[in-house]
């Protein structure tokens, strides 16, 4: 029969600092104190308690993107764009016309019934199916682009640039809609978007960007081929994203943060200010009205 070797007399058997109840003869590699199997954290030499663990931690600088924000290894944010536009779309097919009579992009219900929000809801819906089956080649088409753009953008900007950076140029879309379209319905505007702010990046990082210059150019094209595409929401998509990339792209490093933000509200306040100013010269022009 085996038994336990009996402490010497008058011996304190030490207990982690954190869980007193526990025995222990494993001592933090910084701090000295007895800590538990619970409490030992891997270190390059022996094992360190998770105080002096968040304590180094403060020093370690964090990883960054490419363009500012925190690195990105899951893109977060294009999943959860993906999935909003898909719900939305479910939505158009459960509620019909409704829904889309209520969200779609309307220059002529922002300008003359004050309904604003349709500058942003129009971004996330599609054109509803048709008999020909347009309205699933609408939204496969976007989605299937954010899904091939979006994560590598969202990696070389970080989650929050990104989401700025979608949401200004889907914006943009509804304003150029606003101001020279009638209405409008898609996610294409941000989508243009970025692929200028594809064309931007890669030019600052030094890329062969001509294969962009191809996609935009093709998709270019085909805006004004096939028939029925709005050709205002696309343009002001592209342009916007690629002028939100230009901010974020050479902000100089030394007040980065503070040259990317800033510009990004200067852009937002510009395309209120258009809606704001200007009249739905479009909109006007069809129904003889006074701007």
């Amino acid at each position: 029969m085996t038994t336990q070797p009996s402490e010497e007399p008058g011996t304190v058997v030490p207990t982690c600092y954190r869980h007193p109840g526990r025995e222990t003869y494993v001592r933090c590699q910084r701090c000295d104190r007895p800590i538990c199997p619970d409490c030992m954290r891997d270190a390059s030499v022996g094992f360190q308690c998770p105080e002096c663990v968040a304590e180094g931690g403060k020093g370690m600088r964090r990883a960054q993107a490419v363009f500012g924000g925190r690195a990105v290894t899951t893109p977060r944010v294009t999943w959860t764009l993906l999935i909003i536009n898909v719900l939305a779309y479910a939505g158009e097919i459960v509620g019909g016309n409704p829904v889309v009579n209520a969200f779609a992009m309307s220059a002529y219900d922002v300008a003359y019934g004050g309904e604003w929000w349709r500058l942003v809801t129009g971004a996330f819906l599609h054109q509803p199916m048709t008999s020909g089956g347009l309205g699933l080649t609408h939204i496969l088409f976007n989605m299937w682009a954010l899904y091939v753009i979006g994560p590598e953008l969202e990696r070389r900007l970080g989650a929050a640039r990104f989401l700025t950076l979608y949401l200004l140029s889907a914006l943009g879309g509804s304003v150029a809609i606003y101001l020279f379209g009638l209405a409008a319905v898609g996610a294409s505007g941000a989508i243009y978007g970025l692929f200028g702010a594809m064309f931007v990046l890669g030019r600052r990082l030094g890329y062969d960007v001509r294969g962009v210059l191809w996609l935009i150019g093709i998709n270019a094209v085909l805006t004004f081929v096939i028939p029925g595409i709005s050709w205002q929401g696309h343009l002001g998509g592209l342009v916007t994203g690629a002028v939100v990339a230009a901010v974020l792209a050479f902000a100089p490093r030394g007040n980065r943060d503070a040259v990317q933000w800033g510009g990004c509200v200067a852009i937002l306040v510009v395309l209120v200010a258009l809606v704001l100013v200007l009249p739905p010269f479009a909109v006007n022009a069809r129904f003889g009205l006074l701007g």
